[in-house]
């Protein structure tokens, strides 16, 4: 799974815009096979990241859920020991 791809809903603060895009521009990375696109597919490739981003948003803003918000930080701190222990 591509590293920017994670998940965004139901934290505190919410995911920012720029998370949102990381995501998409790995997904669609991934999809097209491009880390970085010829001149010739620059246009479509950036049209499917903007594509992919706004369906994201809208998916994010249109998810409920009744468990309470994550903690970024208890989540990081959480990936970062596991990290730990699996690397060490």
């Amino acid at each position: 799974m591509c590293r920017n791809i994670r998940t965004l809903f139901n934290f505190e603060p919410p995911a920012t815009e720029d998370e949102v895009r990381a995501s998409a521009v790995q997904f669609v990375r991934k999809l097209s096979g491009f880390t970085r696109p010829s001149k010739g597919n620059e246009a479509a490739f950036n049209r499917a990241v903007d594509e992919v981003s706004e369906a994201a948003e809208r998916l994010l803003h249109s998810l409920h859920t009744l468990s309470p918000p994550r903690d970024r930080e208890v989540e990081a701190q959480k990936a970062r020991a596991r990290a730990k222990a699996r690397y060490a």
